[in-house]
């Protein structure tokens, strides 16, 4: 899932129970969460749901992205080894060859986000 999708699950079902209940937070700081549980009895199932959901997603997409050096190590020094590091560089030439690069490099980029 993308932020971009998890910011419209969340909107389309705990947006109206944020803008009641919850307005005066700021959603990155964890304290909508909190407001959202102090008002559980009022706040429809779903947007826990969707929350949890969402929580799992994005944890799952910072794990990829904080483990994929390691996971694409190999698959970089065999396909990426004359290219210059910085700016993205190791990134766009590891998408550039993912028909090519290991199983694993190509699910992590997945997971990540950086790769379709």
């Amino acid at each position: 899932m993308s932020y971009a999708q998890a910011g419209a699950l969340i909107a389309k079902s705990c947006g109206p129970s944020i803008e009641r209940y919850c307005s005066k937070f700021n959603i990155g700081t964890g304290d909508v969460q909190k407001c959202l549980q102090d008002n559980k009895d009022k706040v429809p199932p779903q947007c826990f749901t969707d929350f949890a959901a969402v929580q799992a997603s994005i944890a799952k997409r910072v794990a990829a992205q904080e483990g994929a050096w390691k996971a694409c190590a190999a698959s970089a020094q065999q396909f990426c080894s004359g290219v210059q590091p910085g700016d993205a560089n190791l990134l766009d030439c590891l998408l550039a060859s993912s028909k090519v690069v290991r199983p694993v490099c190509k699910e992590t980029l997945l997971n990540a986000g950086w790769a379709n």
